[in-house]
C-alpha cells in the first residue's frame, strides 16, 4: 500500500550551499484518513512524491524496489548534457554529427540518419520533447566519445548523488536485465536537474515544434510532439520525462510548481498511459494541499568574531546558504524562531569556509533544522614579525 513517508522517513531541512551542513528532523503524518484516501487512488505499483527545494520525501509506495526505468533514464542523460554545457565542454550551437550507431537506435526516435548534423540545442529538444533514443546516443558520443564512456559517467554521477539502487547500461532506457533504478532514485536525479538547471523547463514544456532534417536526400521538416501529456492536462506542470517499454510499463517523472512549492511525482510501472498521468496528478494535488514552505531569505548581517593569535584580529562571517523547511501539518511558519550558536572568539589559523557556528531554527519549541555559519576568509597564525609590526603601529598611534 502507499504510505506517507513522513512517519518513517526524514523530513529534510536544507542549508543549500557548498560546505553547508544538512540537518535532518523526523516528521510525522497528521491526517491518516486523508493519506489512506490518496493511497487508494494511486494505481501504479511504485511511486514517490518529493518537494524539490529541500528534497523532503512526502509519500511513497515501494519506492526502493528496483524497476526498469525506460526513457525516464534520459533525465540523467539531460543532466550530463546540461553539466557539459555549464562546464564549457560543449555549446548549444555546436554541431553534432550522427554516427551509424546512433542512427540505428530503435524505439522512440526522430529518425536521424548517419552523418546527419544537428546542433546540441536541437538534440536536446529531441530528447526532452520527443524522447529520441537516436539523439541521446548522438549526444553521448559527442560528449564522451562513445556511448559506453558516457554511460560510465552516468553511473558515476548516480553514485555521487547517492542513487544506491541504480545501474545504467545505456543512455536512453532500452530494456536490459541490468538497467535498473527505483522511484526514489528517479526523484533524486530529477531534483538535481530541476534545482541546478531550471532552464530545462524551457525544453520540457515545448508541446510541438518542427526540426529540419538535412541529409543526402535533401531537407525536410519533422514534427516533435511532447510525450508528457501533463503539459496540456495539468496547469502546474513544468516537465519532466516520460517512459514506456513492455517490460518497464508506463513511467513518468512529473514536475510541477504552484506558488513557491515545487514538487516532483515519480510513477513507475503504470498499467497504461492515462493512469500514470492520473496517478501523478493525484500525488501532486495532495502535495500542494498539504505543503507549506519556510525560507529564511532576509537574515541579518553577522557580526565579526575576534581572532586570537592571527595576522588579523577580526573574522567576518557568512551564512552557508539559504535555509528551507517543509511543513505538512498546517503549522504557522511565521512562528519559526532562529538563534545563533557562535563561540566568543576564534584561534588562528582559520581557513576560509570552515564552520565556526550555526543558526538553529525552531518551531513550537522543537528544533526543525540548522544552517552552518562559515569563516568568510582565511586568517593565518601571526609570526614574530607580525607582532613587531602591530606593536610599532600601536606605538605610532
Amino acid at each position: 500500500m502507499l504510505v506517507f513517508l513522513l512517519a518513517a522517513r526524514p523530513v529534510i531541512s536544507v542549508a543549500a550551499a557548498e560546505g553547508g551542513e544538512v540537518t535532518v528532523e523526523t516528521g510525522s503524518g497528521e491526517n491518516p484518513a486523508e493519506e489512506n484516501q490518496v493511497a487508494a487512488q494511486v494505481a501504479a505499483p511504485h511511486a514517490l512524491l518529493m518537494e524539490v527545494s529541500t528534497g523532503t520525501v512526502l509519500m511513497g509506495k515501494a519506492a526502493d524496489e528496483k524497476v526498469h526505468p525506460a526513457s525516464v533514464t534520459k533525465i540523467m542523460t539531460m543532466l550530463l548534457i546540461l553539466e557539459a554545457l555549464e562546464e564549457g565542454k560543449i555549446a548549444l550551437n555546436d554541431t553534432v554529427t550522427v554516427s551509424e550507431h546512433a542512427a540505428s537506435m530503435g524505439g522512440s526516435q526522430v529518425y536521424l540518419e548517419p552523418f546527419e548534423q544537428q546542433t546540441v540545442e536541437t538534440m536536446l529538444k529531441c530528447i526532452a520533447v520527443a524522447s529520441a533514443n537516436d539523439a541521446c546516443v548522438a549526444m553521448a558520443e559527442h560528449i564522451s566519445g562513445s556511448e559506453g564512456d558516457f554511460v560510465k559517467q552516468m553511473n558515476e554521477r548516480a553514485k555521487a548523488l547517492g542513487m544506491e539502487n541504480t545501474h545504467f547500461v545505456n543512455c536512453c532506457g532500452l530494456d536490459d536485465d541490468n538497467h535498473l533504478t527505483t522511484a526514489r532514485d528517479v526523484a533524486v536525479m530529477s531534483r538535481e536537474l530541476l534545482l541546478n538547471y531550471p532552464e530545462i523547463h524551457e525544453y520540457c514544456t515545448i508541446w510541438m515544434e518542427n526540426i529540419i532534417h538535412t541529409t543526402a536526400k535533401g531537407s525536410f521538416e519533422f514534427g516533435l510532439t511532447n510525450t508528457n501529456k501533463l503539459i496540456r492536462q495539468y496547469e502546474y506542470a513544468t516537465g519532466l520525462k516520460t517512459g514506456f517499454t513492455s517490460v518497464a510499463g508506463f513511467c513518468v517523472s512529473a514536475s510541477a510548481k504552484k506558488d513557491d512549492i515545487e514538487l516532483v511525482a515519480v510513477i513507475m510501472g503504470g498499467a497504461d498511459s492515462k493512469s500514470r498521468f492520473q496517478d501523478a496528478i493525484t500525488l501532486l494535488n495532495s502535495g500542494f494541499a498539504c505543503c507549506s514552505l519556510y525560507r529564511d531569505e532576509n537574515r541579518a548581517a553577522l557580526a565579526e568574531l575576534p581572532v586570537a593569535g592571527g595576522v588579523e584580529e577580526q573574522m567576518p562571517l557568512e551564512y552557508a546558504g539559504e535555509f528551507s523547511y517543509v511543513s505538512t501539518d498546517g503549522s504557522n511558519l511565521s512562528e519559526v524562531k532562529r538563534s545563533l550558536e557562535l563561540p566568543k572568539g576564534l584561534e588562528a589559523p582559520v581557513k576560509k569556509g570552515s564552520t565556526v557556528g550555526r543558526v538553529v531554527y525552531s518551531l513550537n519549541g522543537k528544533e526543525i533544522g540548522a544552517s552552518d555559519i562559515l569563516a568568510a576568509r582565511s586568517v593565518d597564525r601571526a609570526g614574530y614579525k607580525d607582532y613587531l609590526e602591530r606593536a610599532f603601529q600601536g606605538f605610532l598611534l
